[in-house]
């Protein structure tokens, strides 16, 4: 079939290869703009921008889709079967929803109707998920809300980060494309209405990675610890100083009866282990101000952490 795809990051990039190899053939790749990226601000492609590149495809990358009458008529003017769009990050409105002959395509990173929206990944570790997947479907207008085609369902570890997660269903993903892809050539693939019954999963905001150690749970902190790896991290204080934790674990105890964040053990031998609500966090992998992340023996041996002091 003919295809117009839209994506961005790299579990876009994963969903495009597949449908490449898939012999489809790739109209145009539309992505986001070059980005500035890291300290020398160096502008740098998209990683669907990279493949398409690679084998010399043509390429769109507007600032905006919404009333560009240009762009809209040229991708009109390639008559496309379908447009396939995979992290995209823009809402596409309701012109070039109908241009393609079977409709667009959306791969969305959970179990519709569960988590639509801009961070369904993310939002499954940080609530704990043991099961997430993904789901095909037909676009319309709302936000996650079309019928929905294939789904496909996969475990979540118990110390599984959202990266790793990612990684995962953007594979997952990308065979779901080609799956989805063959069914609508071959005129078998359903339509099946989402229901009433659905979650949001909005996008992440900085202020949720502070580590709220007075009113969550030894495991909520976990998953929230998980669930923001690599994207921000989480991060509290302590004596003033900005700690970034990046992998934690959850050790089950007796109510100890002190204030929770305060520090229980602290060695380069034992490790960090801090009081919480309704358990106790053992501290893994940190980062001080103005420095790298580390193991956390590692990081005791050059940084002293009384017993009694607080995070916060």
């Amino acid at each position: 079939m003919k295809i117009v795809f839209m994506g961005t990051p790299d579990f876009a990039e994963k969903s495009l290869e597949a449908v490449y190899n898939a012999g489809h053939e790739i109209l145009a790749v539309v992505t986001n703009p070059d980005r500035p990226k890291g300290r020398g601000m160096k502008m740098v492609a998209s990683p669907a921008k990279e493949f398409a590149i690679s084998k010399e495809l043509k390429i769109y990358q507007p600032e905006k889709v919404r009333k560009n009458i240009d762009f809209i008529e040229e991708i009109k003017a390639l008559e496309p079967d379908v447009i396939c769009v995979v992290a995209y990050g823009k809402i596409l409105p309701k012109e070039i929803l109908e241009i393609p002959k079977f409709g667009c395509i959306n791969v969305h990173g959970s179990l519709l109707p569960k988590y639509r929206g801009a961070a369904p990944i993310q939002w499954a570790v940080i609530n704990g998920e043991k099961v997430t997947g993904v789901t095909t479907m037909y676009m319309d207008v709302g936000m996650d809300t079309g019928d929905m085609i294939l789904k496909e369902e996969t475990e979540i570890a118990p110390d599984e980060t959202t990266g790793e997660l990612w990684d995962r269903l953007a594979k997952i993903g990308a065979g779901l494309l080609v799956k989805t892809l063959e069914q609508i050539e071959n005129k078998t693939a359903p339509r099946i209405p989402q229901g009433e019954d659905f979650t949001m999963a909005p996008m992440l905001d900085k202020k949720m990675s502070k580590i709220d150690w007075e009113n969550k749970t030894a495991q909520e902190i976990k998953n929230l610890v998980r669930g923001l790896n690599p994207i921000m991290g989480t991060y509290s204080y302590l004596n003033r100083k900005k700690i970034k934790i990046w992998k934690v674990d959850v050790v089950e105890a007796d109510n100890v009866d002190v204030r929770n964040g305060t520090v229980l053990k602290a060695d380069s031998k034992d490790g960090l282990y801090i009081k919480a609500k309704n358990g106790i966090v053992k501290i893994l992998e940190i980062q001080g101000e103005n420095a790298k992340r580390m193991n956390i023996q590692d990081f005791l041996r050059g940084n002293k952490i009384e017993v009694g002091s607080i995070f916060e």
